[in-house]
């Protein structure tokens, strides 16, 4: 009978770059492991609400983080989980959505005159205006504009007057997602600001005419003036 051979170790590297970069490989495959875990935690009650939100809200950040660092080795994060395997069905939508379901389910049982209403109007309105001010200074990069998106579309989804179908939502949504893509220094070409300014001007509009005009005075003060808070014609 031979003998039997000892198992050879396998090296998935040859160098620190290569080593660096399966590191990366592995942070992303565990977070997006995390999420689809906390997903299904929070589904099935075994998790308090706030306890969840503070968690995956975490778990996003980190997420967007790992996604700039491989931009160049991993365009696309479904491609990804394809490779490995990876059925993760409420993590990839959790991921792609941006933020916690507490959030983007959220049960509005507060009354429009609620001061609590009246803030989260404000906040939206002044994160609207920032975003549009963001743009006409010409800032096109990833880093400069979704935080600015980001911000908003979590404003949007918190505001209790808005339906759950309110386009704004998905607006924005369908240019984090665009920009999830990009590295954090890429840029968006000028007609693309364009464009992305001349629709989130239209959403602010459709906003403030659903509401009434409400929150319109805070947000002026803080964009610095009505041109900037309403587009010209």
């Amino acid at each position: 009978m031979a003998p039997a051979q000892e198992a050879q170790e396998v090296k998935l590297w040859s160098n620190k770059k290569e080593r660096q970069q399966y590191d990366n490989f592995a942070n992303l495959f565990a977070l997006i492991k995390t999420v689809e875990k906390l997903e299904k935690a929070y589904v099935n009650s075994a998790v308090p609400s706030a306890g969840y939100e503070a968690a995956c809200a975490e778990l996003i950040t980190k997420y967007k983080t790992a996604r700039t660092t491989l931009a160049d080795t991993v365009p696309d994060v479904q491609h990804f989980m394809a490779t490995y395997s990876m059925h993760c069905l409420s993590a990839r939508h959790r991921l792609q959505v941006g933020f916690p379901a507490t959030i983007e389910h959220r049960v509005n049982v507060n009354r429009p005159g609620d001061p609590s209403s009246a803030v989260a109007v404000a906040e939206c309105v002044h994160h609207y205006i920032g975003a549009m001010d963001t743009l006409k200074l010409n800032m096109a990069a990833k880093d400069q504009i979704a935080p600015c998106l980001s911000d908003l579309v979590i404003s949007l989804h918190k505001v209790p007057q808005l339906p759950a179908d309110f386009p704004g939502k998905a607006c924005v949504r369908r240019w984090i997602g665009r920009l999830d893509n990009m590295r954090a220094s890429d840029e968006l070409g000028e007609d693309e600001v364009r464009q992305l300014l001349y629709e989130i001007e239209n959403s602010y509009n459709a906003f403030m005419q659903l509401l009434g005009g409400q929150g319109g005075g805070r947000g002026q003060g803080d964009g610095g003036g009505s041109s900037t808070g309403h587009p010209n014609p």
